[in-house]
């Protein structure tokens, strides 16, 4: 008989640290978006109009890059649930704590006009009829703020879901790029409406293509690994330089929306910033610290709620004119706003992890 011990060939589990690196940096980036305080291109000075563009533009990388890191992250899940477990389980998972701040922030609106009424001011429509109130809030909140993305984020893991079979067909992948390029030439034609509840199929491609990155890992990290860190960010200068052109280019002549995320020139710079993020790799000092695994779902939750109902507490007493500062003001003013915003769904997010309650936060 043999004795001698078998060695067996363990394969070396990938190491994806990184995915939480990204997490974490596009959801700084999505909230210091959302901390805006005035209309892009309203100074009258064209060289403050570009440093604003600037600023805004620096960060929009955000969401594309936050789909194509979901679709990295669920890649394997696909294989492992049929399409109704993986949903009923996401589902779960995401509307539960998503209704619960949606509710959180229209209690507070109530509460803010009964307020108001207190001290003289008009009720309006939620005096008069405050189901109507309370349904039309609800949808806004829904389809125009930012809690949108969760259910749109859903909607293309169900579209997905529903195509399985045709998933790592690049046919299939060039589908639906021609879906998002559609929005970006719509920006010009306005055959839609520009908002972002109209672009339901704009955000599949990059979900996709997490899906695809995750599929070929290895050879994706190869080619990065073998590009130069100078070509990379030459790459990244470049399509910021251009993105920031387009964005002033479309407020020239008048498009509301000059800042669309679908625009193509910030596509081309989303997916280069994913690729630089990539080549940079795990922080271990920012997820030691920020703990992105467990409070990026919060932070999102949380941070609309604060930016809704919070800063006002901060800013309406104060009856500032943004829009009679200078840029550099209101530079100032959105970092400030940023850090409170932040600095709270962090902690909200860390505190409520702790308890029982934690399913709120998505824990």
């Amino acid at each position: 008989m043999d004795t001698e011990p078998t060695n067996l060939i363990i394969p070396k589990a990938k190491n994806f640290s990184f995915v939480d690196t990204i997490r974490c940096i596009s959801m700084i980036g999505i909230v210091i978006e959302h901390c805006g305080v005035v209309p892009p291109n309203h100074y009258t000075s064209q060289f403050q109009n570009i440093f604003e563009s600037c600023i805004l533009q620096s960060f929009k990388f955000s969401t594309i890059a936050f789909f194509l890191i979901g679709g990295f992250l669920i890649n394997h899940k696909f294989d492992e649930y049929t399409p109704f477990q993986y949903l009923r389980n996401r589902f779960k998972k995401t509307i539960g704590p998503w209704l619960f701040w949606i509710c959180i922030l229209i209690m507070l609106s109530v509460l803010d006009r009964f307020i108001a009424h207190a001290r003289g001011s008009v009720m309006g429509l939620i005096g008069s009829n405050f189901f109507l109130y309370f349904y039309e809030t609800f949808v806004h909140l829904v389809l125009i703020s930012p809690y949108w993305f969760i259910l749109n984020f859903l909607i293309c893991i169900t579209i997905l879901l529903l195509f399985k079979k045709y998933l790592y067909n690049l046919w299939f992948g060039l589908v639906l790029a021609l879906f998002s390029l559609f929005y970006s030439v719509n920006i010009y034609q306005g055959w839609i409406a520009t908002t972002h509840t109209t672009a339901i199929f704009g955000f599949v491609f990059y979900l996709w293509l997490g899906v695809y990155f995750n599929e070929y890992y290895d050879k994706v990290m190869a080619i990065i690994k073998a590009t130069s860190w100078f070509k990379i960010i030459l790459l990244a200068v470049v399509t910021f330089c251009i993105a920031v052109g387009e964005s002033t280019y479309l407020n020239s002549i008048g498009i509301e929306d000059a800042y669309n995320t679908l625009r193509f020139s910030n596509i081309i710079y989303s997916l280069i910033m994913f690729v630089l993020l990539l080549k940079v790799g795990s922080l271990n000092w920012l997820q030691r610290n920020l703990r992105p695994r467990e409070t990026t779902f919060g932070i999102y939750l949380i941070h609309v709620v604060i930016i809704g109902r919070g800063l006002p507490l901060i800013f309406q007493p104060l009856k500032l004119n943004f829009l009679e500062f200078s840029v550099w003001l209101n530079t100032a003013i959105l970092l400030f706003r940023f850090l409170v915003t932040y600095g709270v769904s962090f902690f909200l997010t860390k505190a409520i992890g702790k308890t029982k309650m934690k399913w709120m936060v998505g824990n």
